[in-house]
């Protein structure tokens, strides 16, 4: 009589759909008309070129990921934008320091793998790494029955840059007198949703019925990569913070030279209408600024003779303009005025 034998797809684990997934990436990834592409899908490792351009080359690393974004995304069931949301939240990182994106990896953990839901969470990505000119080299994809309930996931991005040495941006080129600039962001990008999701759920709203909310929580994250690098290779830009999870003075304090403190005047301040919705909601100005980015997705600091210049480099819905300014003093920032929330 034979014996029953345990399988790996028993236990949860479909190797098949895993492959049928790493199939699918690798066809769509050497997609790429012009340059000669290094196949790394599959592999076990990821080779990259180094730009031959550069004398002095650095090397800039960062990861993150997009957070509880990902159960905004669970309930609407829609994973199309999430991928350039993990692009972004890397690569915005990157630019800080003057780094050009070399190259992107993901990193999918899922409770079953679901090819449809995986492919639209792709998509993203590489729609992202194309807004960056990055390129989607490799990453992972792990099936976890057990550790994740039915449905559940979570994402994590990866990202390298390159940069001269020369052209590092590490504060010591900020100045007495420079102007501090709000890029505007596309909405919340991707921090605070743990606080959009209690607020959702005290008040009971369901936002697949609520047109606004549906359009604006699932709204990708802003990638400032083409900008930013141009303001670089122009000689515009001293420094600059990518607004995140601690708002503008968590973000922006960490690029302050110590002989030096910001200036912000709140009223300058141009926040989107989602910030409106959940000021309205019960939060308060100091929990607003500490949590969110208030409709300032990017900071800039430049020279003052350079404003004019630097303002021709965004789009219209992304112009730039002026918050505060650099002062002589302790490193810290300093806030005046209020938000005027509509």
């Amino acid at each position: 009589m034979r014996k029953n034998t345990l399988t790996y797809k028993e236990s949860g684990v479909d190797i098949n759909a895993a492959d049928k997934f790493v199939k699918f990436i690798s066809n769509i990834s050497t997609r790429k008309k012009g340059k000669k592409k290094l196949n790394n899908i599959g592999g076990f490792g990821s080779i990259t070129n180094i730009p031959k351009n550069l004398k002095n080359p650095k090397i800039v690393a960062c990861t993150d990921g997009i957070g509880t974004k990902i159960e905004i995304a669970n309930l609407l069931n829609k994973f199309n934008t999430i991928g350039i949301d993990l692009v972004a939240m890397n690569v915005n990182d990157l630019i800080v320091q003057g780094a050009k994106p070399l190259f992107f990896l993901d990193y999918i953990s899922i409770n079953k793998i679901d090819l449809s839901k995986l492919k639209s969470i792709l998509s993203g990505i590489l729609k992202g790494c194309k807004i960056s000119k990055c390129n989607l080299v490799g990453g992972e994809t792990a099936e976890m029955p057990g550790t994740y309930a039915k449905n559940k996931f979570d994402i994590a991005g990866f990202a390298v840059g390159i940069v001269e040495e020369k052209k590092i941006l590490n504060g010591k080129k900020i100045k007495k007198d420079d102007l501090i600039l709000a890029v505007p962001s596309s909405g919340l990008h991707s921090n605070g949703y743990s606080l959009v999701r209690k607020l959702i759920y005290v008040k009971k709203i369901n936002i697949n019925r609520n047109k606004f909310l549906k359009k604006q929580l699932i709204k990708p994250t802003k990638i400032y990569v083409k900008e930013v690098l141009n303001l670089i290779d122009n000689n515009l830009l001293n420094g600059c913070a990518n607004i995140t999870g601690g708002g503008i003075v968590d973000n922006l304090k960490r690029i302050l030279p110590n002989n030096l403190y910001a200036k912000i005047n709140l009223f300058k301040i141009n926040p989107l209408k989602i910030f409106n919705w959940l000021k309205n909601h019960n939060i308060s100005d100091k929990e607003m600024l500490k949590t969110f980015n208030c409709g300032v997705g990017f900071c800039l600091v430049i020279n003052p003779k350079n404003l004019s210049k630097v303002i021709k480099f965004f789009p219209k819905k992304y112009k730039p303009y002026v918050i505060g300014k650099m002062c002589v003093g302790t490193k810290q920032i300093k806030l005046h005025g209020k938000i005027n929330w509509d």
